[in-house]
């Protein structure tokens, strides 16, 4: 079933000319982008293509050599340099869920999911901890509130992960292949809050190899080779039928492997 449209509208995120090299290799390519308010969509492709690099260029976790990101009202020419001070209010409009969790070890789930707003945003204990208890019990782990993360399967990690992005209150939600590295039973539940997060509005992009789910939740998906958008659309006709060759054989490999 595809996900029913956002009343349109102007572009959330808009991405222009971006282009990020790590010594002689390109690695990203005078990329564009717009993503709505309340829409998903999904970066796919293969090993190496750039799809990381481009999700973490889109909250300067990786400094692009050129081109423009703009979440909400901030942006940011990174033709120059850009300040601590642009760079901070630009992340304050994104939260990113990473591939490996990225969890405190030393901090109980509950202190995980509360530091970001206490510490960076400094807004108070009581509302961030009932937030944050309210987020645990939406996804069964309210009992978990003072296990540390070695004591979590990595499914529940990732679910902390999720929520402790949630918490900061982001106009804009990046994952970073969040199931590639849980084991396929464990992959449903991260999956099934993400779907949810979808249904409720929120605007995501999502690097993934999971092409049933971006086929299903996505309402765009970009195609990355060679640090390229090599093809951009609806999954329907993206994943369903590709327009260019590269595309489609990338599809066929995932959906139909040998």
């Amino acid at each position: 079933m595809s996900p029913t449209d956002p009343t349109s509208g102007p572009p959330l995120l808009t991405v222009r000319g971006l282009t990020k090299s790590f010594g002689p290799r390109q690695v990203l390519g005078s990329v564009d982008l717009d993503v709505v308010g309340g829409q998903v969509l999904a970066v796919v492709g293969s090993s190496g293509s750039g799809k990381t690099t481009l999700l973490r260029c889109l909250n300067g976790l990786e400094i692009p050599d050129a081109g423009t990101v703009q979440i909400a009202e901030v942006a940011v020419d990174f033709a120059r340099r850009p300040s601590r001070t642009a760079l901070g209010r630009l992340r304050d409009r994104s939260a990113m869920v990473f591939q490996h969790h990225n969890l405190f070890p030393h901090r109980t789930v509950l202190q995980n999911i509360t530091e970001g707003p206490l510490v960076v945003q400094r807004r108070p204990r009581a509302q961030v901890e009932a937030e944050a208890l309210a987020l645990l019990r939406r996804v069964g782990l309210a009992e978990r509130r003072d296990a540390y993360p070695s004591q979590l399967s990595g499914g529940e990690q990732q679910r902390v992960g999720i929520l402790r992005a949630l918490a900061l209150h982001p106009r804009l939600l990046l994952f970073d292949e969040p199931t590639s590295a849980l084991d396929p039973e464990l992959v449903g539940d991260v999956l099934t809050l993400m779907r949810d997060l979808a249904v409720e509005g929120w605007t995501m992009v999502v690097v993934t190899h999971e092409l049933q789910f971006a086929r299903d939740v996505a309402h765009q998906v970009a195609f990355v080779d060679q640090g390229r958008v090599a093809e951009l659309g609806p999954p329907s006709q993206v994943l369903g039928d590709p327009r260019h060759e590269r595309t489609r054989q990338f599809v066929r490999r995932l959906l139909h492997p040998l």
